[in-house]
Order: structure tokens, then sequence, then C-alpha cells
């Protein structure tokens, strides 16, 4: 094994030197290489990919700068029955996430992982998360020999010298150590060390098992540092709306994967909505804290969009088909005979010749899919024509209004504002939705998923929801709190609301709740726009199918909050009795 090299490594951090030592003598690569996050070490980086079959150059011309990756059949999604919360007691992980002893689960990965990098690089990958110089920010370095992981972490995050340099030679940073191994299912663990601020993954290499940055740190791990330290790290979108008058009021909201949270991120509004823009801040992970003006201030803490494929096209995301024109990491889609990219959704007919995502012939009307219904897409944020000039503003931005979402065909309306902070908790804490191929396991079925945190939260979720209350106690001016639900549908299947950029008019009337200038009406579960509020000019549904979107049906309900007491009696004795005691006032509402 090659010795580590001294003079550009940030090895001057002895804790940092001390840690890779020792996982390269447990895993021996033949060659350790840390990153700078150059634009020359990433041209040889994409080199040697290309020359190792590990991705596949696209048309220069159709899509410049652009590769495909296919990843193994067996390892496409998140895998939530292999990932793990290891606290030193299994109360401390609650009971919904997977619990294993951590010096147990410490003495099975060292021997899957020794000798795993024989014959690989190991390649030492340094990053920020959030931007450069913020109070908002930390430090991740994630060891891999991971050629596709590398290069993924470059895009979506602040990855190489600058990480080295932003952790000096404190000995606080987040240790994240990944090895593929052979992508085996029965070898396959992603686990979590919060005490340590730890994260070991092995036996995967999709994105969300094996960047560590993203859920693994950003979000499970950093929900557990939010709560110790006083702040919030949220599955949320952050997204700028500015006004003809050039007033921008900043939103976050939490939706389940693959549930049209990208597309709100980077939403396009209709002509009826002239001289209105929308900036993306962030499309997937918001970090949250008290600003020095009492109000929720936010930060993206990623740095790229790791983003789901199938069904994004230039109708549901004008944006998001634009930024990937260029610059953009491919994974699990199908290939065309003329080097570009096809997916379920994109709106355009495949050509003959077309390839699926595990690089086989196929034809339309065969049956199979050719792209994964997870199929991916890896693009730095830079290239989203939407992005917000505050994007990387070290303070963040101010947010006046949270969001809650769902995939849901009845029940839910299409939008709800909550009374209070407390209400919004128990909205937020009792949503369901259909799951979505983003998870490995079945298609469609309504499960309850808590702010949208139910697989990334890094501790107990009762005692996450009281966090959230006790936050909400601690903002002196905190944001008005909504649910939304574009999916309901008609009895006939149909969908009643439009969606895609005409959720700018729901957002239009979230803002005018904000601003106190739109009108409500008082239902048993929260506000609802009263008829009229909704702006509806130049689009082709009525008033009744506003009003149908948004009745609150009792029979409906009585289901609704049986399952509600179902799912909170399972979290156990951690739920506060203010939440429960929001279930019950609802109960009496009707």
């Amino acid at each position: 094994m090659a010795s580590l090299p001294r003079k550009t490594t940030g090895a001057q951090n002895q804790s940092l030197a001390q840690w890779v030592d020792e996982v390269a003598r447990l895993t021996r690569p033949d060659r350790v290489h840390w990153c700078d996050g150059s634009e020359s070490e990433r041209e040889r980086l994409l080199s040697e990919a290309l020359a190792s079959k590990v991705l596949v150059a696209l048309d220069r011309n159709r899509r410049p700068g652009c590769y495909l990756h296919r990843s193994n059949p067996n390892d496409v999604a998140r895998t939530e029955d292999a990932t793990f919360i290891c606290t030193p007691r299994k109360e401390g992980a609650g009971p919904t996430n997977n619990w294993s002893d951590p010096a147990q689960t410490y003495e099975k990965l060292s021997e899957w992982s020794e000798g795993s990098m024989v014959g690989r690089t190991m390649y030492v990958v340094p990053y920020l998360l959030g931007p450069a110089g913020s109070r908002f920010t930390k430090v991740g370095v994630e060891l891999t020999d991971s050629i596709y992981v590398t290069l993924s972490m470059g895009v979506m995050t602040r990855m190489g010298s600058q990480a080295l340099e932003a952790l000096g030679a404190m000995g606080d940073f987040n240790r994240g150590l990944h090895c593929t191994l052979d992508c085996d299912p029965g070898r396959r663990l992603i686990c979590h060390f919060p005490q340590d601020n730890t994260i070991w993954s092995v036996g995967s290499n999709y994105g969300g098992n094996a960047l560590l940055s993203k859920k693994c740190f950003a979000l499970r791990i950093a929900s557990h540092m939010a709560r110790e330290e006083g702040w919030m790290a949220e599955h949320m979108l952050i997204v700028g709306l500015q006004s003809p008058q050039g007033e921008t009021t900043y939103v976050a909201a939490a939706f389940p994967s693959a549930c049209g949270k990208t597309n709100l991120a980077m939403l396009t509004p209709p002509p009826a909505f002239k001289g209105w823009r929308v900036f993306t801040v962030g499309d997937d992970i918001a970090w949250l804290r008290i600003g020095p003006d009492g109000r929720l201030w936010a930060v993206n803490p990623e740095f790229g969009y790791f983003g789901v494929a199938p069904g994004t096209n230039a109708h549901s995301n004008p944006n998001a088909m634009r930024m990937l024109e260029h610059n953009t990491i491919f994974t699990n889609v199908a290939l065309t005979p003329d080097g570009d990219v096809w997916w379920e959704g994109i709106n355009t007919d495949p050509p003959q010749g077309t390839v699926d995502w595990q690089g086989r012939p196929w034809r339309a009307g065969q049956g199979d899919k050719a792209a994964h219904p997870n199929s991916r897409f890896t693009t730095p944020m830079t290239n989203n024509p939407a992005l917000s000039p505050h994007a990387d503003d070290p303070k963040g931005v101010p947010i006046s209004a949270i969001i809650f979402g769902g995939r849901r065909a009845s029940t839910v309306p299409l939008v709800i504002e909550a009374f209070d902070w407390s209400h919004g908790v128990y909205l937020g804490a009792t949503m369901g939705s259909e799951t979505t191929a983003a998870a490995t396991g079945k298609v469609g079925v309504v499960r309850r998923d808590p702010m949208a945190m139910l697989p990334f939260c890094g501790y107990d979720m009762g005692q996450y929801f009281g966090h959230w209350l006790a936050m909400g106690r601690k903002i002196p001016r905190p944001p008005k709190i909504f649910m939304v639900n574009w999916f309901r549908k008609d009895a006939d299947g149909s969908f009643l609301w439009p969606g895609f950029g005409e959720n700018m008019r729901v957002l239009d009337w979230i803002i005018r709740r904000v601003n106190d200038s739109a009108k409500a009406d008082v239902t048993p579960v929260g506000l609802v726009p009263r008829a009229g509020e909704v702006m509806l000019d130049h689009l082709d549904i009525t008033e009744d199918h506003v009003r149908r979107a948004t009745v609150i049906d009792r029979t409906e309900w009585e289901v609704e909050l049986d399952g509600q007491q179902e799912f909170l009696t399972r979290l156990g004795d951690t739920v506060p009795a203010e939440v429960k005691e929001q279930l019950s006032r609802v109960r009496r509402a009707f």
C-alpha cells in the first residue's frame, strides 16, 4: 500500500490522519488518494471511471459532460431493512428504527471490511455540509473504494481542500467509511453511531446508502446533533417565491421521496402568475436555526441534486430538464442509440435500439421498464437556471412557512393551514403518504411518515416530536405550518388538481395567509381556502374542483383518525401528550 502523501492532504489534522491510517490498515487498499476537489482531479477520475466502465460517456453534443452509471440490479434503492441506528441503548433509536448494539456492530463491520479494499483505491473525501464560513456548517470525511461515489460526492458536496481548511486542526468531523464489498444483499449494512459521529456503510453502491453526506449525515446523524445543540435537520426543500413587487417569501417543505418534491423546489410559475419568480435554495434537506431576528433561518447543506428521473419532463419540471443538459451523472436510466438518455415519463418516444437500465435491448410494449423506477440524476446545483442568489449564503434565508405534503388519493385536502405551531406538529407527526420506488418494499401502500422523516430520524420519533414542540416554544417569530396534497382524486380516479406549475396557485394562497391577506374557513382539521380564494384564472377547472379537493369527509376522517391513533400508540410512551391531545381535539371537533 502506498504511504499517505502529507503535503497537500490535510494530514496536519492528527485525528484525521490517524483515522485514515487505521482504516487503511483494516481495509488494505493498494493506494490511498486524498481528494482536493480540483477540476484536474475530476477529469482524471472521470477518465479512470470510463476506462473501468463504471461510467459510460453520453453524446458530447447532446449531453456535454454527462455520463451513465449502471448499478448492480440488486442495489437500486435505499435499503431500510439494512439501515441501523447504533445507540448505546435500544430506547435511543426508538421503535421505528432498526437498532444494533454498537460494540457488536463495529465488530461485525470490521470483520466484513477487513482486506475489502485489496486491489482497490481508497479515496479520502473531505467535504462541507453547508456554505463555507456559515454557523450552520459541519465537516465530514468519507473514505470509500468507489470512484462512482467519489465523483458523486464531488457533485453533491463542497468537497476537497476547502473542507480540510475549514476543519483545520479540530477533531470534530463526521467519520464515514464506505466499503462496496461485492454488493451482496446478505452482507449489506448502513450503520449510524450518533454518539461517535460515525457512519459505516458496506455492501451497497447506491447513492442513498453510499453517499454518506446525504441521508446518513445530513439527516440521521444531523438530526441527533440538532436535538443536542438546539436546531433542526429536516427532510425539506427550501424555495423562494418572489412577487412582481420584488418581495421574496421563503418556504420550507417536507415531502417523502418521489412525491413531487424536486418539482416543487424548481417550480415554474404558470402564465397566470406573470412577474412572479421562483428560486431554488434546496431540493431535499434543510438545516434550520433561530436567527437574531427571532425568525427561523435555513440553509441547504448540500451542493447538488440527487433526483428521481422517471416522470421528470419539460412539463413537470422544465428547470430540471434544462439543468440535466450538461455535467450530470445519470444512474439506471435507459440509453438511446444516439448516446442520449431516456426514461418513462420524459414525454418523448424512445428510439428503436434503446437499451434498458441493465444494458439489455429494449422496445416499448414489452412489459419491463426501460429505466428503473428509482433511476436518478446527480447534478450540481449551479446547473439550475432557477438557483437562488442566496443558495450559498452563509446566513441562510428566513422561513415564513413550513409545508408538509404527501401522496394521498383521498381524505387529505388540497391544502390545510394549522391553527398554531402545536397543531402543525400534530399534522406533520401523523401525515401519511403512499410509498414509492425510492425505497425497497411494496409500492402504493399508505404508511405514516412523520415530517417525511420516518426513514431519516436518527433517534426516537416521539422524542423528535418533543424537539419540534420545544423549538416552537423557543422561536419568537415562528413560521406558519401548512399541509398540502396535490394527488387527491375524484370518484372516477382522476386527479382533482392539475399539479406541477399550477401548484403556484396554492402557494399564492399560503403566502397571502402568511401576510394575513387571504381568507380561510375553519374545519375540524385546520383552515382551508374560502371559496374564490384560490386563483383559477386561465385554468380549466372550476370552483367545484377546488371544493371537492378541499372537502373534509367525516367518514374518511374517522378512518384516518383511527390510523393516526394506532400509529401514535405504536410509537410508545415518548409521544408528547400535546400531540395526543391534538388528535383528541380533532375527534371532538367532528
